[in-house]
């Protein structure tokens, strides 16, 4: 019968391999921890309550309820009628004047977003006939895209003051073009419903990252890394319980976020809960993999916490297409935002919450974060061993 060797001085048989024992205790401790520094709790559940109340309540790309000037040069019947349309528009602040001089200036500063002028002869061509009528429309072009919702509005309220003219009149009306505008997903077109999902991705990327970005420097600030190394302590186990207590803690982060969505701010969502927590965890595999990384290597609470918000925030509002439309980047930049894991959240979530369980685009973001995750807790693992091998 062959004799078992025997092991090396200092360590135990239970020690040679990874060890559930000693992960459960480690869990433990980092629970406890958590339970007694109370930053931890306030990352999880205040701070995304506070970023989720100020990309909903703080941020819109609605352009409703504009200030318009409105300058009445002529004040005959049909002048009186297109401006009584132009008060009654649920998307226009009419500011009316009687000369262009007397409102130009509030346009220059900023009080308007645009001008409509109607001139003197305005009620003598309609009433002649002959299509002949016209009117002025002067806008903001330094913001091009309010510059084109004026545009688009004072085309809408010309049209809605000629249904009225011929319900006057009592002729019918008809355009030579019928358009019946149908917004699939978002019915109402508004904006809320397209930020608040982006907005939760963006938010979840901050915590992910903080929460983890402080727990492997701290033991090193507190000198009580040193005695974990004197341990058997795995690397893996280390890596584990220091990202498992925190992803409990992210997916309850997560559950808030949904629920004031949903409840709070009247979100419809029409996807999968199943899924929902399936690609949340393959995203917080990155933002937790990201905040160790940063933990490990600065081995600093401050650093480490200002590289998550920097590394994590950043990336995931500007390069991940939820503010800015990633076709209309420069190609390098492009090639850029493939690297940024809050790009295929950002586009999970939007679609669960606005169109349901797509998996044409649902499963190829849903690999991109798979892949991501292997990426970033890979590089943690790799700059780990390092540091507790070296």
């Amino acid at each position: 019968m062959t004799p078992t060797p025997p092991a090396p001085a200092g360590t135990s048989p239970s020690s040679a391999g990874f060890s559930f024992r000693r992960l459960t205790a480690l869990c433990v401790k980092e629970t406890r921890q958590i339970v007694r520094d109370p930053s931890s709790l306030l990352i999880a559940i205040v701070l995304p309550v506070v970023l989720l109340f100020i990309f909903g309540f703080g941020i819109s790309l609605d352009t409703n309820r504009l200030a318009v000037g409105v300058v009445m040069e002529d004040r005959g019947v049909e002048a009186v009628r297109l401006a009584a349309a132009a008060a009654g528009s649920p998307y226009i602040e009419p500011v009316f004047a009687d000369t262009l001089a007397e409102i130009s200036e509030k346009l220059t500063r900023g009080e308007l977003r645009g001008i409509i002028v109607i001139p003197q002869d305005f009620t003598a061509k309609v009433q002649a006939g002959g299509g002949e009528a016209s009117l002025q429309v002067l806008t903001d072009g330094s913001e091009p895209n309010t510059a084109n919702f004026v545009a688009s509005y004072a085309r809408g309220l010309y049209e809605s003051w000629l249904a009225a003219r011929a319900d006057a009149y009592g002729v019918p009306f008809s355009e030579a073009i019928s358009i019946e505008p149908r917004y699939w997903f978002n019915p109402a077109t508004i904006s809320r419903n397209y930020l608040i999902p982006g907005s939760i991705s963006v938010v979840m990327t901050i915590i992910g990252a903080l929460l983890t970005s402080l727990v492997v420097a701290r033991e090193w600030e507190r000198g009580t890394m040193e005695a974990l190394l004197a341990t058997p302590m795995r690397r893996a186990e280390l890596l584990l319980s220091k990202s498992l207590p925190y992803y409990v803690l992210a997916m309850l982060a997560m559950a808030i976020c949904v629920l004031i969505a949903v409840f709070i701010m009247n979100v419809p969502f029409r996807g999968s809960i199943a899924i929902l927590l399936l690609s949340t965890s393959l995203f917080l595999g990155s933002a937790l993999g990201l905040g160790l990384l940063l933990s490990t290597t600065t081995r600093n609470q401050f650093n480490a916490a200002q590289g998550a918000l920097n590394a994590a925030f950043l990336p995931s509002a500007l390069l991940s297409g939820l503010i800015f439309e990633i076709a209309s980047m420069p190609a390098a930049v492009q090639a850029v935002t493939y690297l940024v894991p809050a790009r295929y959240f950002v586009k999970i979530m939007q679609t669960l919450f606005q169109a349901g369980d797509v998996w044409a685009i649902l499963l190829p973001n849903m690999l991109f974060l798979l892949v991501s995750s292997i990426f970033w807790l890979g590089l943690t693992t790799w700059r780990t061993r390092r540091r507790l091998d070296g």
